[in-house]
């Protein structure tokens, strides 16, 4: 009887001892299989980024040549169409270059001593009309970024509306580098940001305005006498190669604008590019300035939308 309970107790110590091992066996091959998959993830997000570089610099060599060949910029150029998916090990890569002269310059609002431009705000005011926005914008962004603490009149905003907000904050006094930051400015909502962003451009300095690739709601800020049949007109006219001569084109329409206000060529774009590789999706925004002495990325952001 004793041999017996003695056996029966051997059994069951050596089924848990192999219940045990079994266990571990299964945990360590499960955790490595955990740990395959992030190094394989992180592999691949390291591929991905070294991609969507190499695709910046395919980009910067673009237009570069497009620079040398021509003196002026336009929607039938190489440059303005999407990059076509390639294939790469794994996966693929795909973008788009954007004019960013094509939009209406926030920074414009201010001159380079930091005070308003009531002519841009103006413009801004007619996008913002064009756009079926409030036109109180133009004033409260010109306040946002101007150099002092005045409010205009009658459609500022200092900082004697944010502080007394909840959470406070001040005014940014300053240009900006992102358009996103309006999301701060009185009465901002997602809506109307959404539907206004697509126009507008945050770049350095004051720039002129693209008009060979303008978006139609900034060529109807051109002028408030413009119409939404100028507008037709006008980008018919351009289609292919551009306007031969813009302010000649303008004229034909009824309108007289400023020749400064008439840009045909461009300095600033955005480079989006999106790599996929395995389970990975990297978007890489590259703001890319061109000038005399070249293409140069002067801010990058990664996503992954």
């Amino acid at each position: 009887m004793n041999r017996h309970k003695k056996s029966r107790g051997v059994a069951l110590i050596t089924a848990l001892l192999i219940t045990a091992l079994a266990t571990i066996i299964v945990t360590n091959l499960a955790w490595d299989n955990v740990m395959d998959r992030q190094r394989a993830t992180v592999l691949h997000r390291d591929q991905a980024i070294q991609v969507a570089l190499g695709a910046e610099s395919w980009v910067i060599d673009i237009l570069r040549q497009d620079l040398q060949d021509n003196q002026t910029d336009h929607l039938g150029e190489i440059w303005a169409s999407e990059l076509p998916g390639l294939p790469i090990e794994g996966g693929e890569v795909f973008g788009v270059i954007e004019d960013l002269q094509a939009r209406f310059n926030i920074n414009n609002l201010v001159d380079n001593r930091g005070r308003v431009d009531q002519d841009s705000v103006d413009q801004f005011k007619h996008l913002l009309n064009a756009l079926g926005l409030d036109p109180r914008f133009a004033g409260i962004t010109a306040d946002w970024i101007d150099s002092d603490t005045d409010p205009l009149f009658p459609d500022g905003a200092e900082d004697s509306i944010y502080t007394g907000l909840t959470p406070p904050y001040r005014t940014n006094n300053q240009s900006l580098t992102s358009v996103s930051e309006l999301a701060a400015i009185e009465g901002m909502d997602r809506a109307t940001f959404r539907l206004l962003e697509p126009h507008i451009s945050a770049l350095p300095g004051r720039t002129e305005i693209n008009v060979n690739t303008a978006t139609a709601p900034v060529l109807m800020s051109l002028d408030e006498n413009m119409t939404a049949a100028n507008v037709e007109a006008l980008i018919s006219e351009r289609e292919g190669a551009g306007f031969s001569d813009p302010a000649a084109s303008f004229s034909a329409i009824g309108l007289t604008i400023p020749p400064s206000k008439l840009g045909e060529s461009s300095q600033y774009f955005r480079l989006k590019v999106v790599v996929r590789i395995g389970t990975v999706r990297i978007t890489l925004y590259s703001l890319l300035l061109r000038g005399t002495n070249g293409v140069t990325p002067i801010l990058r952001s990664l996503g992954t939308t």
